[in-house]
């Protein structure tokens, strides 16, 4: 039946009210929802969405043979809310978390401040035995529970100085970096702090719908991300090689540094007196940084980069080369030992350049820097003197010297090679000659160096005029070495030069009275200079530098002990066992290593507050 007009406009006028009174019961609802009650707006106050961080497991340290140095452990904090500990008894609190009352008051204070809903630490860091010692009584305490977090534990306690230490961020760390939160742990120094990227792998995240109390209404799975593990890095460090350079430095002040020379990788890195990083994680850290920051031997100064001493006798083979190159001298040109001009000891008379670097024969090498210096005798002695020091100095610096070495070891010092600069600051452009500055021919004087330095040139010379810059990372992640890390330096002098100083470097140690004879390895070929460096009227430095094997060398190494005098008594020996031990695999017979073991050197108190090595200007 077909509708009329009159009956479809009625239609249409219902079907319209109907629309609009629909239309109207919504706003009013609305009004009422928004301006007349606040319970929405309440209830949609207490369902707040949180991000829950699901820390990644932070990459491993392995040694260069795969061995585990560092790895990852849990760790306890003990989270409090304080409105659920309102009723309890605070003196047994107390005394079940170890901390006296007025202590835990003021926790419990700052936790309240902080919320009194949410879940903020009181105490941090607790190991295993800590939190077993309290876990079967916290139920008694509904506002406590335990949140799991890793920490980083020294397998071996060795190497901490490389290793470095990984501590909770601090407000410089978190304004740098936004991806830190407050409670967040990360690399602060070493290799920990170099490779904090790498290290840390990436966090989760989980999404809750909390209300006002922190209490957990629903998840949004579908927001999560899974948390990816930090790359594993592996050291070039050889452990066994670690913990023995360790044991013979004990009870002694100075560094030890171990290259091999056909990559430059550091197989041993020790500076003494050392520590244990793990003292420097958990509820006992503060304890024990006071403890070693107040020591007089300052265990935290790492003395193998951030230590400047002078070269002393070691620096003569790097003159001897550079002349040669220069053809100032042969390896037969002969210098008469005149001890009128600067001192010396021995019986000797008059050496050619071997038997000068056994002797260590200090008129001999004042004569053959004065021959490279004084170039221009049509000069006057200022000019002359200005001019022969810019040139020396930019060669001395191809063999790294006065240089980071390519700046792959944290905190390494330049050390110091004097130039033209810095002896027209002291005593102005003309009025100093060589005869003013002679003292750095004989590699004492303003000339500085680490035991990196030192340890390096060991590497030049094992690889007769080459080097590659030290470095401690063979892998990361299994992508192997980063390109950056294998870089070659050349030092412009020829191969050739490096046979008559590789001779008397052997000699230094084979020879019946030769001063490096306490290095001697049987059936090994051990070539090594010893150094006795002046120490400002203190007792001297004892120091030698030596490589191992002649042929194919697979090791090259520098020893600093501080104030135990001549090279040859205590750092010579300790270079032959370290050679021994790398070379052959075995322990060096215990026998002739107890004199070394444990041993300590007579220290005169009054160098006990002495900064343990000299400055660089």
């Amino acid at each position: 039946m077909e509708l009329n007009g009159h009956q479809l406009a009625g239609r249409q006028r219902i079907v319209g009210a109907m629309v609009l009174g629909v239309g109207l019961l919504f706003v009013f609802r609305l009004f009422q929802m928004q301006v007349t009650t606040d319970d929405w707006k309440n209830r949609a106050e207490r369902l707040t969405e949180e991000q829950e961080v699901l820390q990644p497991a932070r990459g491993l340290c392995l040694d260069r043979h795969g061995e585990l140095l560092v790895n990852n452990v849990p760790s306890y904090d003990l989270m409090v809310v304080p409105r659920l500990l309102s009723d309890v008894d605070t003196s047994a609190l107390a005394a079940l978390v170890g901390l006296d009352r007025q202590e835990l008051d003021k926790r419990l204070a700052k936790a309240r401040r902080y919320s009194r809903y949410k879940a903020s630490p009181l105490l941090r860091q607790l190991n295993a035995e800590e939190y077993a010692a309290m876990s079967s009584e916290l139920w008694r305490y509904p506002g406590l529970s335990i949140r799991t977090k890793p920490v980083r534990q020294n397998v071996f306690g060795i190497a901490s100085q490389i290793v470095g230490e990984y501590r909770e961020v601090d407000r410089e760390d978190m304004n740098r970096d936004s991806r830190y939160r407050l409670g967040d742990y990360k690399g602060k120094s070493g290799v920990e702090g170099l490779f904090e990227q790498e290290l840390r792998g990436t966090p989760g995240i989980r999404h809750h719908l909390v209300d006002v109390r922190n209490n957990v209404r629903n998840t949004l799975t579908e927001l999560d991300s899974l948390p990816v593990t930090g790359e594993d890095v592996t050291l070039t460090i050889d452990a066994e090689l670690q913990r023995y350079a360790e044991l013979l430095m004990e009870g002694k002040r100075g560094a030890v540094v171990a290259i091999e020379p056909s990559t430059g990788e550091i197989l041993a890195f020790v500076s003494a007196p050392s520590y244990d990083g793990n003292l420097l994680t958990g509820t006992s850290r503060g304890a024990a940084y006071d403890s070693l920051a107040s020591h007089p031997w300052k265990p935290l100064y790492n003395r193998a980069v951030r230590g400047t001493y002078r070269p002393g006798s070691i620096f003569k083979m790097v003159q001897g080369l550079i002349a040669m190159q220069q053809g100032a001298i042969s390896p037969r040109t002969h210098i008469v030992c005149n001890r009128d001009i600067i001192g010396c000891h021995g019986a000797h008379t008059q050496d050619d350049l071997r038997r000068a670097v056994v002797h260590s024969c200090n008129p001999y090498f004042y004569e053959v820097m004065r021959r490279m210096v004084n170039q221009h005798p049509e000069m006057d002695k200022f000019d002359n003197a200005r001019l022969g020091l810019g040139w020396w100095t930019d060669r001395i610096k191809d063999f790294g010297l006065g240089t980071d070495l390519g700046g792959h070891v944290p905190g390494t010092r330049l050390g110091l090679v004097p130039d033209t600069t810095y002896y027209d600051n002291i005593y102005g452009k003309r009025h100093w000659t060589y005869r003013t500055i002679y003292s750095i021919s004989i590699g004492e004087g303003e000339l500085l160096a680490t035991p990196l330095h030192m340890a390096n040139l060991a590497a030049i010379m094992a690889n007769k005029g080459h080097y590659y810059e030290p470095h401690l990372v063979r892998d990361i992640g299994g992508k192997g070495k980063p390109a950056e890390l294998q870089v070659r330096h050349d030092v412009g002098v020829d191969a050739q030069h490096f046979d008559p100083i590789l001779d008397a470097m052997q000699a230094v140690i084979e020879d019946r009275t030769g001063t490096g004879r306490r290095a001697y390895t049987r059936g090994i070929t051990t070539c090594g200079k010893t150094g006795t460096v002046q120490n400002r009227n203190k007792a001297d430095h004892s120091v030698f530098m030596a490589l191992a094997p002649r042929e194919d060398p697979q090791i090259a190494v520098s020893v600093y002990v501080e104030y135990a005098g001549a090279g040859g008594e205590w750092a010579a020996p300790i270079a032959g066992f370290l050679v021994e031990k790398y070379v052959t695999g075995d322990t060096p017979d215990s026998e002739r290593a107890d004199r070394i073991i444990g041993a300590t050197y007579p220290l005169d108190p009054e160098f006990a507050e002495v900064e343990p090595a000299t400055p660089a200007p």
